[in-house]
């Protein structure tokens, strides 16, 4: 690896160095373009002016059979155009200039055509008018059949292109494709070859379908039984990534024909379609490595295709390749055939019908372990020196495969599933049918450097992907606005799946923490509901996030704790049997509840106050004597007014899960469902304490009205075990969040952490160092080192004890082992103790073993880190970066390199990454994440991602999870107007696209929480602390 070049890098010319904690930069780069805001794309579909042609009257699909010809129709408007401008100047020729400049009058011929034409044009619309059943507006007459004005484009040859949606016309479907390719590593080109079968379902002459960036060469259409192949026209649309073939004839109802496409494109340089990366063998050679990442929108980029989920075909693929190479699809190799010299073709089982976005193909020379397990061959590819970290993959593989082919009762479908660690990946992993791709970290596990954080990533990536293969694959969304059916489910079947199969890993803590975060997500303004219209690719790619993946597991859980289990388990799998290999919405799985519920609860009619609507309830609970009143609002982080309120509008049928006092395990929890605003629950005697959302397994958050919190704060002082661990994480992050808004006090929040001291749980303390670094983090970047240390302190004094019973060993169970990990992380960042000492003695002997000596797993990051804060230590790590093959030890230590407070190692470190090359580019948002949340280099990241806009949007997409990370990571922790008109100031700057994003309106609007949160409670803070 090039060893980083000390003294030779510059620092970004807008970093604020100097002034860098003052309240207002001397020079704020205010956007000189104010920010555009466009119609909803359920509202209208927006076509640039130069692209579009205005067609008046034609029908929402096809043009009727009596229509002219549409090109011949374009000529007409055209030479209507011609004819009004020609009037235009022969008018304005009616005035002649004097001499000396001036006009005269037009002359009384002129004045008497005038009045003539002006005569003939109102007697003309007076007549339109008068017409029966037609109403005179913008629109114009209407007739039978006919749909107001369509706008349609323009397609590259200057025809028109016959169709003007965004999403495909149904009235051709395909069936079956047989695809041939023949990718050259070397050059990046490759060749392809498509037959598409299809079957016409209306009356059309147009075949629209999706290809992207592809050279078509030659395309023909054939009848089924028909001898001869036609030539078609190609029409192409790449605004909306849509071709047309134009046939010579109508095609018949009912009828097949086949499709066939050559065309050639180039390996893509991104992470998104058929792309080529490299990495380097055991002799440090560079090879080059072929793979698929086709979700959401990317198939259309390697073939022609129906590019839509609920658009699904069965697959015949054939892959030419050099001999050296290996291939890999979605199902298993039929036969491999030479085609010339040095190159064969692998042909592989025809598919299972699917969507576009699950085909997959990969071209290496990996190795693989292998095993049987109920007729299906489990797989795992990785690069020959790393083979000896997949050996816990495959276990956990099995025993998933074997749990969800239990609980669904339906078994795998196919002969072979394979999981492939591909070396250079931006997603996490992605659910293939039958060939799993994986980023290595997610997919490798060693026990001499994987630590229990690392041993849980892999666990539940597996799990996740796995549950894929039944909630994604074999039934799928219709369209991308129900998303969540893929991913929360998925995440559901995660979490769930683990709790079953590996109970040691102690997930559920892990879930309840990202229930956590998500909510403070939903809980802003620019939220959005699970499913949400969408259109464009930024808005489809915008779906991937927290909400669709964790709120959609939080309701699902939500609602199996009140269906119970087998009611919920018997309607998911009354759910599969319905819809396997095809596709569905949202009210296709509550129908399915429904049949198992018989009556007894309306899931439909109470799932849908929780997906069709952003947010989330907060219930205040009062008590009086054995009354309990309860009452719901949208919990909403407002930056609005100094008084609080809520949406009132919002109603959401709330399954409420409640323990009190004198609650027996038998009875409890208690539940109640609240489909009103307000409520009253009668107890059967009186008690002395009530806990409302048992174990938090509702997806709402609960506020104690008058003296409730501080009865609970009470109580957990005096007996904290006497809540579940859950619960007491819940009460810290309801009561914080509770605070965040003004309904609690800042001082009420921190009496109820006060309890700590007495905690031995790691959820209820995970979660208060949580909210702590918040507000530490806040204050930390303002340059207020007095308050910061107060806050330390502060934490110090509440879990000292806990810090000082930690040892650097392995030793424990898994969930002590996190735990200690996380306390000493906390201790050597703010040097309490003797962590620091500790740590860098550990540091020494290691690199003085020129890294052989092994580390406790669990304390091995923090020890890089503290080791990284020397020059020597900071460079030895570096080159240990280069020479490790452990990708959970390169994790470790790339988080600590992206630790120091050298801001010039910083700048090297994320420029490196974006060039690919020593450090590879799947790992700067990584980096840019963990920059980001120190002093020295939350500026840096910023000016950063400022500096490189638009090679990260090529490179990872705009509107992807990894740029909705890199936008709000980047400037989470701005609390000043001055970082606040930047930011605006730089994405309005920016393509209307750009500073539509709603990761760019969650990172303005979290600044402006800080800002608010700032004003209201730092002065208290100081007077508290």
């Amino acid at each position: 690896m090039e060893s980083f070049p000390h003294g030779r890098i510059q620092l970004p010319r807008n970093m604020i160095e100097n002034s860098m904690f003052e309240e207002e930069p001397d020079v704020v780069d205010l956007a000189k373009e104010p920010c555009l805001h466009p119609l909803e794309p359920d509202e209208v579909e927006y076509e640039p002016r130069s692209s579009r042609l205005l067609v008046r009257g034609l029908g929402e699909h096809e043009m009727d059979e009596d229509e002219e010809d549409y090109e011949s129709s374009a000529k007409l408007l055209g030479m209507s155009f011609m004819n009004r401008s020609a009037g235009l100047r022969n008018n304005a020729a009616g005035y002649r200039q004097n001499s000396d400049g001036s006009c005269s009058m037009p002359s009384t011929r002129t004045m008497v055509v005038c009045a003539v034409v002006l005569v003939i044009a109102i007697s003309v619309i007076m007549v339109i008018y008068l017409l029966p059943k037609c109403t005179f507006t913008k629109e114009g007459c209407r007739r039978k059949n006919r749909t107001m004005e369509l706008i349609y484009p323009i397609a590259t040859n200057g025809k028109i292109f016959p169709w003007a949606k965004i999403r495909l016309p149904s009235n051709v479907v395909p069936l079956h494709y047989e695809l041939v390719l023949q990718p050259n590593l070397t050059t990046t080109e490759f060749a392809g070859f498509v037959q598409i079968t299809v079957k016409v379902i209306q009356v059309t002459r147009n075949i629209v379908l999706h290809s992207s960036r592809l050279n078509i060469t030659k395309a023909t259409l054939t009848s089924a039984g028909g001898r001869r192949a036609k030539p078609v026209e190609i029409l192409e649309y790449p605004m909306h990534d849509q071709i047309a073939v134009v046939a010579p004839d109508k095609l018949s109802v009912g009828q097949n024909y086949t499709l066939t496409i050559d065309y050639s494109s180039n390996l893509s340089d991104t992470y998104y379609g058929f792309y080529r990366v490299f990495y380097k063998d055991e002799q440090a050679q560079k090879r080059w490595f072929a793979a698929t990442q086709f979700e959401p929108l990317a198939a259309r980029s390697a073939f022609p295709c129906f590019d839509e989920p609920a658009f699904k075909a069965t697959f015949l693929i054939k892959i030419q390749r050099d001999e050296q190479h290996s291939t890999l699809s979605n199902m298993p190799k039929k036969v491999t055939i030479p085609v010339t010299a040095g190159i064969v073709q692998d042909e592989f089982s025809v598919s299972l019908k699917m969507s576009t976005y699950l085909v997959a193909f990969i071209v290496s020379d990996l190795k693989n372990v292998s095993r049987e397990m109920n007729r299906t061959l489990v797989s795992i590819y990785a690069m020959q020196q790393k083979l000896d970290q997949v050996e816990y993959a495959l276990d956990a593989t099995v025993k998933f495969l074997e749990f969800y082919q239990k609980y669904f009762h339906i078994d795998y479908p196919l002969q072979k599933l394979d999981l492939v660690a591909v070396p250079d990946f931006q997603a996490g992993a992605m659910e293939n049918w039958g060939l799993i791709t994986f980023r290595e970290t997610t997919l490798f596990y060693d026990d001499k450097t994987s630590s229990v954080m690392d041993k849980k990533l892999v666990t539940a990536v597996i799990a996740h992907e796995l549950a894929h293969q039944w909630f994604g694959n074999l039934v799928t969304m219709e369209w991308w606005n129900d998303l969540w059916l893929n991913e929360g489910f998925a995440t559901f079947m995660e979490y769930y799946a683990m709790e079953k199969t590996f109970p040691e890993l102690h997930t559920d803590e892990e879930f309840l923490k990202l229930r956590f975060k998500t909510m403070m997500k939903d809980s802003l303004n620019v939220s959005h509901p699970v499913s949400s219209a969408v259109q464009s690719s930024e808005q489809i790619e915008e779906m991937f996030d927290t909400l669709s993946y964790i709120k959609g597991a939080s309701l699902l859980m939500m609602l199996k704790n009140y269906m119970k289990n087998y009611p919920f388990q018997a309607g998911l799998q009354d759910y599969l049997y319905s819809h396997s290999y095809g596709s569905t919405r949202s009210d296709d799985l509550w129908d399915s509840m429904n049949m198992i519920t018989n009556g007894t609860l309306d899931v439909k009619k109470m799932m849908k106050t929780w997906i069709l609507q952003k947010g989330f309830p907060l219930v205040t609970v009062k008590r009086e004597g054995k009354r309990l009143s309860v009452q719901q609002e949208r919990f909403l982080r407002s930056v609005e007014s100094e008084n609080w309120t809520s949406d009132a509008s919002s109603l959401w049928h709330i399954p409420l899960s409640y323990t009190t006092s004198n609650c027996s395990s038998f009875l409890c929890p208690y539940a109640y469902l609240l489909d009103q605003k307000s409520a009253v629950i009668e107890l059967q005697e009186e008690v002395k304490w009530v806990k409302f959302n048992v174990d938090m397994d509702g997806y709402y958050i609960v506020h104690y009205a008058e003296d409730g919190w501080t009865i609970l704060i009470d109580l957990l002082k005096r007996e904290p075990t006497a809540l579940s661990a859950k619960d007491r994480a819940q009460l810290i992050n309801n009561i914080f969040s509770l605070m965040g808004v003004g309904k609690v006090s800042l001082l009420k929040a921190f009496q109820l952490i006060d309890y700590l001291e007495k905690e031995n749980h790691p959820a209820p303390i995970t979660e208060a160092l949580f909210q702590l670094n918040l507000i530490y983090n806040l204050v930390e970047k303002r340059g207020m080192h007095s308050l910061t240390a107060r806050v330390v302190k502060r934490i110090k004094t509440l879990l000292q004890s806990k810090i000082d019973q930690q040892t650097w060993t392995d030793d424990g169970t898994l969930s002590e082992r996190q735990f200690q990990s996380t306390l000493l992380t906390f201790a050597c960042s703010h040097g309490l103790g003797n962590c620091t000492t500790t740590a860098t003695k550990l540091f020494t002997e290691w690199k003085h073993s020129n890294g052989t000596q092994s580390l406790p797993t669990a304390v091995m990051k923090t020890v890089f880190t503290i080791g990284a804060k020397t020059a020597d230590g900071w460079d030895f790590l570096l080159d240990m970066y280069a020479s490790s093959i452990s990708e959970a030890e390169k994790r470790k230590i790339l988080e600590a390199l992206a630790s120091t407070e050298d801001v010039r190692k910083l700048i090297w470190l994320m420029q490196t990454s974006l060039e690919g090359d020593a450090i590879s580019t799947q790992e700067l948002p990584h980096i840019i994440t963990t920059v980001s949340q120190s002093l020295s280099g939350h500026l840096l990241a910023w000016d950063f991602v400022k500096e490189n806009w638009e090679k990260l949007i090529w490179k990872f997409h705009l509107g992807s999870y990894t740029i909705q990370n890199i936008v709000t990571m980047s400037t989470f922790q701005f609390s000043t107007e001055a970082h606040l008109h930047e930011v605006k100031a730089f994405f309005e700057s920016k393509s209307e696209e750009t500073s539509q994003l709603r990761c760019v309106k969650e990172a303005i609007e979290t600044i402006e929480l800080n800002i608010q949160w700032m004003m209201r409670n730092l002065a208290k803070l100081e007077q508290l602390l």
